[in-house]
């Protein structure tokens, strides 16, 4: 069944009449998507990509169905973009775009409270790679070609290790049921844990690869949940061994600030709550493909 998008999902685009917008959301329909629509302020009544165009999201909802976006909104109206869509009635929402203020995330998130878990919008991202179940669709910017249909699922931080443990697993003959990027700032829509629980419930998936980097609790509170609930393997690899403290680096959200949050703390967490570890980004695949032979041996 995959998680999060699925053969019946039902995907409009808000802002996809920008050269970005337009580019990825060709590329999702010559793959399988769903893509009903698109959202532009000003366009409605026009076509794109031989869909139809509306001003608002609930137009968008009412006429088409959908009930997924890809939003590609600049930074000074993502959040906005965001609330709109939870506002129409969207269930799942992935926002690619980057460099989005902390404190406007924050909004986003006290307003997505509101609403009873019956109507509720899963948010994915911002800053992130978004979604992809192979041979079913995706919802973001990632090259469907290197992602082979599986049962192992990926949840990262980063989109491009994402797109590297997908890769290194092709290689190897291990297909993927979905893979997430959640994003690397420091306020997101969705954490590791959140997407553990779904690949958890999946049936679909047989063990996870999580892929982390420094700064932030997310993964320590990630190793917590697994060693309490997961029954699945998890394969992990935490990026930036070799980072300063107190130095952003790459991702905003990638700042060693406090105890438990640099990558050499984050994988002695993680290997005590009973999670294999990869060494390096080129092992990801092969520390898998161990895991997964070890456990058909058992």
């Amino acid at each position: 069944m995959a998680i999060l998008i699925t053969e019946k999902t039902k995907v409009i685009v808000q802002g996809m009449s920008g050269r970005i917008g337009q580019f990825h959301a060709a590329d999702m329909i010559k793959n399988g998507t769903q893509v009903v629509g698109g959202v532009t302020p000003g366009k409605g009544g026009q076509s794109l990509l031989e869909r139809p165009l509306f001003n608002t999201v609930r137009e968008a909802v009412e006429a088409t169905g959908a009930d997924a976006s890809l939003i590609f909104v600049p930074p000074p109206f993502a959040a906005d973009a965001i609330m709109e869509a939870a506002d129409a009635g969207i269930r799942t929402a992935v926002c690619v775009t980057d460099g989005l203020p902390s404190q406007d995330m924050m909004r986003v998130k006290r307003f997505l409270r509101r609403y009873p878990e019956s109507r509720k919008m899963r948010l994915i991202g911002p800053n992130c790679a978004g979604v992809i179940s192979p041979g079913v669709g995706f919802m973001g910017i990632m090259p469907p070609h290197i992602y082979m249909k599986g049962r192992v699922g990926i949840v990262g931080r980063s989109g491009t290790l994402g797109y590297e443990a997908a890769s290194q697993m092709k290689a190897l003959g291990i297909g993927v049921s979905t893979s997430v990027g959640i994003g690397g700032d420091p306020v997101n829509g969705s954490s590791f844990k959140d997407i553990l629980e779904m690949f958890q419930a999946d049936p679909e998936t047989d063990a996870v690869m999580m892929i982390g980097e420094i700064g932030g609790p997310q993964e320590a509170e990630a190793a917590a949940w697994v060693a309490r609930h997961m029954t699945k393997p998890v394969v992990a690899y935490i990026a930036g061994l070799s980072a300063p403290k107190g130095r952003k680096m790459g991702h905003a959200g990638a700042i060693i600030s406090a105890f438990g949050e640099s990558a050499q703390e984050k994988v002695e967490i993680l290997t005590a709550a009973g999670i294999v570890v990869a060494p390096n980004p080129s092992a990801m695949g092969e520390t898998m493909a161990r895991v997964l032979m070890r456990r058909a041996a058992a």
